[in-house]
């Protein structure tokens, strides 16, 4: 197969991957609400989407390290994810939706760390530029926003668990075509995570970038119900996600430049930093115009986050510990601290409304202190010696 063919299936499955993050980010607050949830109820729920990664993550590194393939655990957990998702149209009450969350999350949040190492490994190996790939996960990301946006003016939101469900199966025909990925196991078993874990520079990375992604749980969370409350139509709503995207994947295209500019610590940071003046405006004002202006600035608070930990991973961890790394990361900075915060989110949002957001700034200037050290100290080399 092609270098060209192979990066049109990596795309292929970064666009039916981000299809359903489309759906799941900016309206499946509005399905929950639908069920009759309460905000603290919506924001427990969405915590568990982020806190199953503790579970998975872990597990499934453990479990494909020791493989050493890549392909099949990630068709084995999409075609999972698939099967349990046909419950959640059945689903009433908090309860049993919070059993089909479980369910369905543990094996969708576990293998998106898996196929990041895919697609590294092979963008690595056919010299292809991950950015330029991972872009097209953006494309279907704006696309779905905006087409769900629109639809929703017709359809009713019971609709979304369907849609979840077919797009799932989609992924799952997806990762049957992608390209094999496999590390050569030399040691039996792999290398132990310890001293990985006892790098400060990694444990800085790893606090960067968790305070990062911690800091977009109300955007995530409340951020289409606040809107909607101060009289934004469904299709302005889709628009104003859908335009955040666009600006990342302007970066996207441009990744190879800016990672070699800024490099992966510089990205992490210029993400604390942006992220301050973003969740400062977004808690300041509801005006279309405002908003729209400010949401450019997703392409640095995601955009250049997960640029600069895709690539600090790929520079600092060996591979036959990207996985566990990767699902550290994921774990700790997509699991964990969101998942704890967006837990307290919906309190904090009843309680302060709008102004959640400027907690939210709060944490970006913390990200923004931790990378700070991280950008000044790391050679860009990896922090375990051959």
């Amino acid at each position: 197969m092609s270098s060209t063919g192979k990066a049109m299936r990596l795309a292929i499955y970064y666009s039916a991957l981000f299809s359903i993050i489309g759906i799941l980010a900016p309206f499946w607050p509005l399905w929950l609400s639908s069920r009759g949830l309460s905000p603290s109820e919506i924001g427990i729920l969405i915590a568990f989407t982020y806190l199953t990664r503790l579970v998975a993550n872990p597990l499934v590194g453990h479990w494909v390290d020791h493989r050493g393939d890549r392909k099949r655990p990630i068709l084995i957990l999409a075609a999972a994810a698939t099967i349990f998702c046909l419950l959640f149209p059945f689903a009433w009450g908090f309860w049993p939706i919070l059993i089909v969350t479980l369910l369905v999350f543990l094996p969708f949040n576990g293998l998106m760390p898996v196929g990041d190492s895919l697609v590294l490994m092979v963008a690595a190996r056919e010299k292809l530029d991950y950015g330029r790939i991972r872009l097209w996960g953006s494309l279907a990301f704006v696309a779905t926003a905006s087409l769900v946006g629109r639809a929703l003016a017709e359809w009713p939101v019971t609709n979304l668990p369907w849609l979840f469900c077919a797009i799932l199966f989609c992924l799952t025909l997806s990762c049957t075509a992608l390209p094999d990925a496999r590390v050569q196991l030399r040691d039996h078993p792999p290398p132990p995570l310890r001293p990985l874990l006892g790098s400060g520079l990694f444990l800085l990375f790893l606090g960067a970038t968790a305070l990062n992604q911690t800091a977009h749980t109300v955007y995530y969370g409340f951020a289409t119900l606040h809107w909607k409350a101060a009289g934004l139509s469904d299709a302005t709503i889709g628009l104003l996600w859908s335009e955040g995207v666009v600006a990342e994947i302007v970066l996207f295209s441009l990744s190879g430049r800016v990672v070699a500019w800024l490099g992966p610590a510089g990205l992490i940071l210029s993400a604390g930093l942006c992220g301050i003046v973003r969740w400062f405006v977004l808690g300041a004002t509801t005006e279309p115009a405002l908003l729209a202006l400010v949401q450019i600035l997703h392409a640095a608070t995601f955009g250049c986050a997960h640029l600069g930990a895709m690539h600090f991973i790929q520079q600092a961890v060996p591979p036959s510990l990207s996985v566990r790394a990767q699902g550290l990361f994921t774990a700790l900075s997509v699991g964990l601290a969101p998942g704890l915060v967006i837990a307290a989110a919906g309190p904090l949002y009843e309680r302060l409304d709008g102004e959640a957001f400027w907690v939210m700034a709060g944490l970006s200037a913390a990200a923004a202190l931790m990378a700070w050290p991280l950008a000044r100290r790391w050679n860009g080399r990896s922090l375990i010696a051959p």
